[in-house]
């Protein structure tokens, strides 16, 4: 930046910082969470480990009632529940129980799509031997799907990256937040663009090193 938006320095390093606790804190929670629910979504399907149907729609009804929701109108509508979980309706802290949540819900298909990508007769196999449900998931689903898995989670850390500078609109703190008060409302473009241009720094930082992990899993 120019030597006009040199004092902000600190401040873009203070919003930075703000995100990457944003995003870990989102993808330790919602990332769990979703495994956990994706599992479930996988395992309750009509012919496997837990077959059950009654289960099984519950579980996709809510998962395709939330994932379509803008997260800007989500994170709004969310409010109230934020308030009596967190005590606080704004800052980082408000943002991060409704970017769990919403990560938890797209984390799901993902894991998902991945476990049912999975070649059945490993599973049947393991069943053929007297293996349990849950020694199956945990010896032979998860890690066979690891390496997809890693590059899932890899998109799903860009998406979060993207979900926190909606939450500036909602004085959520961040590098949206900055870019907002900074750039946009002081109409300071020079301010916007390194904005941008930490963000794309930041997602190209995670893509690659996501692709390194999972290129190095699958080679096993």
């Amino acid at each position: 930046m120019s030597s006009g938006s040199a004092s902000l320095w600190p401040l873009l390093l203070e919003a930075l910082g703000e995100t990457l606790w944003m995003v870990t804190a989102t993808l330790g929670m919602g990332g769990l969470a979703g495994l956990v629910l994706g599992i479930a979504l996988y395992t309750t399907r009509p012919g496997n480990l837990l077959a059950n149907r009654p289960v099984s729609i519950v579980l996709n009804g809510l998962v395709n009632l939330v994932r379509p929701i803008p997260f800007i109108i989500f994170i709004t509508a969310m409010l109230p529940l934020t308030v009596l979980v967190t005590g606080a309706s704004y800052g980082t802290r408000a943002v991060i129980f409704p970017l769990a949540v919403m990560a938890t819900f797209g984390t799901s298909r993902i894991v998902e799509q991945n476990l049912v990508a999975l070649d059945p007769g490993v599973v049947e196999a393991a069943r053929a031997v007297g293996a349990g449900p849950l020694r199956i998931i945990v010896t032979i689903v998860v890690p066979e799907a690891l390496g997809p898995l890693v590059l899932g989670y890899t998109f799903l850390f860009v998406a979060i990256v993207d979900m926190t500078a909606v939450v500036g609109a909602v004085s959520g703190g961040g590098l949206g937040d900055f870019a907002l008060q900074y750039g946009y409302q002081r109409f300071n473009q020079e301010v916007t663009l390194v904005t941008v241009a930490v963000i794309i720094l930041l997602v190209q930082a995670a893509q690659a090193g996501g692709n390194a992990l999972a290129r190095r899993i699958m080679r096993r």
